[in-house]
């Protein structure tokens, strides 16, 4: 089992070299800031606050201006949109390798959707302000920015499509993939609730869902607020969204942004490390928001 394992962490873009799981082990912190030059970090290393947030904390709510921006170091943050009939349902899920709230570049506005940490974790964070004016200077915080928001697009496209023509099952082990990608451990902290949030149904239609799973070998066990994973199991399941959306979301990245050497690497990590002081406590962000 062992190798069966290991095989399939190899199997998808998500599990490559630059991976978000293998990233998280080595400490790199978030995909964005380790692709930025000593120089264009450091307009922005000044300004972060180191914070952490537990699962369900409410980083951004529909409808508020989207300040500050946060740059996840681990963890997994869900975008959740509220429907006219009461529903709610993710549009994307984001982790280290992305920035909530960039999109403030463009200026103030309000978001559209309700950012909610679906996992804990620990983010950079800076005004966006004072993000709108590095970014105004730097070309390569520009590139970064320009990025992501087409990796945020793609995501939203393939969700988009998923929902409409996959049935729940291949839909459900896509998200689970999904989170796992973001946390560097077989039992994911994820309750049903959350799950029926992520997929867009009733918490009954969960509950029978996740059986199959478990008579499929894909969810070894499940308790309260946790469910194990047998990944090699849970990729045969999923939709072929997942795989491509991951190796296309993967590759551009890859090739678009640079890859750090490993004395700059070193560099921007004591860089941010210096922002945030030695041995700082991190900020806590609490399940009811800001």
């Amino acid at each position: 089992m062992a190798n069966e394992t290991d095989d399939s962490r190899r199997s998808l873009g998500a599990r490559s070299t630059e991976d978000t799981v293998t990233a998280h082990r080595k400490g790199i912190g978030n995909r964005l800031l380790a692709a930025l030059p000593p120089a264009d970090l450091a307009l922005l290393t000044p300004h972060f606050q180191k914070v952490s947030f537990e699962p369900d904390a409410v980083l951004v709510r529909s409808g508020d201006e989207l300040d500050p921006v946060y740059f996840p170091h681990s963890g997994a943050i869900a975008f959740m949109l509220d429907m006219p009939d009461g529903q709610t349902v993710a549009t994307s899920l984001m982790g280290r390798e992305g920035a909530l709230a960039s999109f403030s570049v463009l200026g103030p506005s309000p978001s559209s959707v309700t950012a909610i940490a679906r996992t804990a974790g620990t983010a950079s964070v800076i005004s966006a302000a004072k993000f709108r004016a590095a970014h105004a200077q730097s070309a390569a915080i520009r590139n970064v920015v320009q990025v992501h928001a087409r990796a945020v697009l793609l995501q939203l496209q393939h969700v988009a499509a998923c929902n409409a023509l996959h049935r729940v099952d291949g839909r459900m082990a896509r998200w689970l993939l999904q989170l796992h990608d973001r946390v560097p451990e077989d039992l994911l902290p994820v309750t049903q609730e959350a799950l029926a949030q992520l997929v867009g149904v009733r918490r009954t239609t969960v509950t029978l869902t996740m059986s199959k799973l478990r008579e499929a070998g894909a969810i070894p066990s499940e308790r309260r607020g946790f469910v194990e994973i047998h990944r090699s199991r849970l990729e045969r399941i999923a939709c072929d969204c997942y795989a491509l959306m991951q190796r296309t979301i993967d590759r551009m990245y890859c090739q678009e942004l640079a890859a750090p050497q490993p004395a700059d690497a070193r560099f921007r990590q004591s860089a941010i490390a210096a922002s945030h002081g030695a041995g700082g406590e991190f900020k806590a962000v609490s399940r009811a928001g800001r």
